[in-house]
């Protein structure tokens, strides 16, 4: 039990919210616009799963929203120059497992600290696209929003492939091997290596995948707008990183779950709509956010001492 409390604790934290809305503000669960805001979660999903694989192993990746970002714009152009949505798609998360391998170059082989490579190459994604497209909004073909089909079926289908992608990287986490040297690594590097685990290889491929993960979200953000912003992916970062660490994934490394991942994302992402439902200053939504992640990393900090102790 206590190996998820952390885990448990959020959940319960979301079935308290989900209960006094429920009471006060039954409208909330209104069947469309309910769905229609879980939707709009799902490339965040893909994209806290990456950022939750990046940090068990005891890394940082602050450049995600501008990858997305990059592979939003890369797969709207591919799209609009005629090419069938499936290029597209390929084309955006080949151009995020590039990105990704950059980083991962940078920090595995070259032992460059995580946090500043990536800050580097936010920037550097950020400039290379205002450059690109100007603040130019990118009108996709028809055909591409929802998949080509309804917006229901659409909708469904996204839900369903960020449901896939977490179900399948949970059962990877924990069945795995790479799974498990993406755990030992994270907890400790050298006894990783004398155990025969190579944590730069570990540490490369999951840029990599962190990478391929932020094209596959822009993908799922892409088909839910008949235009693409250059700024999608701004505060993508912070998101995903806010989701992983309430769901109970140790900033320092080594341990956490990705249904807690996902938990976090929820209680987070249902914070503005219940202030809005409960007729509360959408300003305070910030506020609440940093204090559940104020309260997350306090209580992660007090773990890690009684387990030194």
């Amino acid at each position: 039990m206590s190996k998820y409390f952390r885990e448990l604790t959020v959940a319960a934290a979301l079935g308290l919210l989900m209960a006094s809305l429920a009471i006060f503000a039954p409208h909330f669960f209104q069947w469309q616009p309910f769905i229609s805001r879980l939707t709009s979660q799902m490339p965040a999903l893909a994209a806290a799963i990456g950022i939750a694989l990046v940090i068990i192993s005891r890394q940082i990746d602050i450049s995600i929203g501008s990858q997305f970002g990059m592979c939003a714009i890369i797969a709207g152009v591919t799209a609009a120059s005629g090419l069938p949505l499936g290029v597209a798609i390929f084309a955006a998360i080949g151009a995020g497992a590039a990105m990704g391998a950059l980083n991962g170059v940078l920090v595995a082989y070259l032992g460059l600290p995580s946090i500043v490579v990536t800050l580097a190459t936010m920037v550097t994604w950020q400039e290379a696209l205002r450059l690109w497209q100007q603040g130019r909004l990118l009108n996709l073909p028809a055909g591409i929003q929802w998949f080509g089909l309804s917006q229901p079926t659409g909708q469904a289908i996204v839900i369903s492939l960020a449901f896939v992608l977490l179900v399948g990287a949970a059962w990877g986490m924990k069945n795995l091997a790479a799974g498990r040297f993406i755990h030992a690594t994270g907890t400790d590097a050298e006894a990783a290596r004398l155990a025969g685990i190579d944590p730069r290889h570990t540490t490369f491929a999951v840029f990599v995948l962190m990478g391929g993960l932020a094209g596959l979200a822009a993908v799922l953000n892409l088909v839910q707008s008949p235009q693409v912003q250059p700024n999608c992916g701004d505060g993508l970062e912070l998101k995903a990183i806010a989701a992983a660490v309430v769901g109970g994934v140790a900033i320092s490394g080594g341990r956490g779950t990705l249904w807690g991942v996902l938990l976090g994302m929820l209680l987070l992402a249902n914070v503005n709509p219940a202030l809005t439902h409960f007729h509360q200053p959408p300003y305070w939504e910030k506020a609440i956010q940093g204090l559940v992640i104020l309260l997350a990393v306090v209580a992660d900090g007090i773990r890690s001492r009684k387990t030194k102790i």
